[in-house]
């Protein structure tokens, strides 16, 4: 999808997207100690407005503005602080070596262009620093619920590992999400990897 179909999305008067963070989010940060994060394609900033709630200093960054005003509505309705930026993550480069934590959640591209993304993401990385990538795994198309139907913008764990030479791999892991919708529960399988810069 382009920006302009998200934006189209994001427009509607609901949330595309639960308020509440992403639970591999939860479950895989919830322990650290906050410091500076980004969020990379960070949508309605769900996961970044969590983030911040818990003491971090975030940037978020996506391509929509329609998203990002929502994101921006939502931090200062919980009176939170993020700095969003608008850009295309395939093209903007952060900083080098000025984040401790980079999430990268569901950004579902080509691996040419996901390799990019997450070449820039890991050399934000201060030493240290600790890199979360999840997204729709390529067997939730036979296996699960919902996501993209399009093989070429599904990946595995072992994808996302060879897209981060250089990193510490801590967890590379298939994982089960249930989804809830009006239909009953069913399940979703996504394709998760924490990483982490060496000292």
């Amino acid at each position: 999808m382009n920006r302009e179909d998200w934006d189209q999305r994001y427009e509607a008067e609901g949330l595309v997207w639960s308020a509440g963070p992403n639970q591999f989010l939860v479950q895989e940060l919830e322990a650290l100690g906050p410091g500076r994060a980004l969020d990379v394609a960070c949508g309605e900033g769900r996961n970044a407005i969590w983030l911040a709630a818990r003491g971090w200093t975030v940037t978020g960054v996506d391509f929509s503005p329609a998203g990002l005003a929502k994101a921006s509505r939502l931090a200062t309705d919980r009176g939170l602080m993020v700095a969003w930026v608008e850009a295309d993550v395939v093209e903007w480069q952060p900083p080098p070596a000025s984040f401790d934590l980079v999430v990268v959640m569901y950004l579902q591209i080509t691996s040419v262009k996901r390799r990019r993304v997450l070449a820039h993401a890991a050399a934000a990385l201060a030493p240290g620093g600790t890199l979360l990538v999840v997204g729709h795994d390529s067997s939730n198309l036979e296996k699960g619920t919902g996501g993209p139907k399009d093989p070429a913008v599904l990946y595995g764990p072992d994808e996302i590992v060879e897209d981060l030479p250089g990193l510490q791999i801590l967890r590379a892991a298939r994982v089960i999400r249930t989804v809830v919708s009006d239909a009953g529960e069913s399940t979703a399988v996504d394709a998760l990897v924490r990483a982490a810069r060496p000292f």
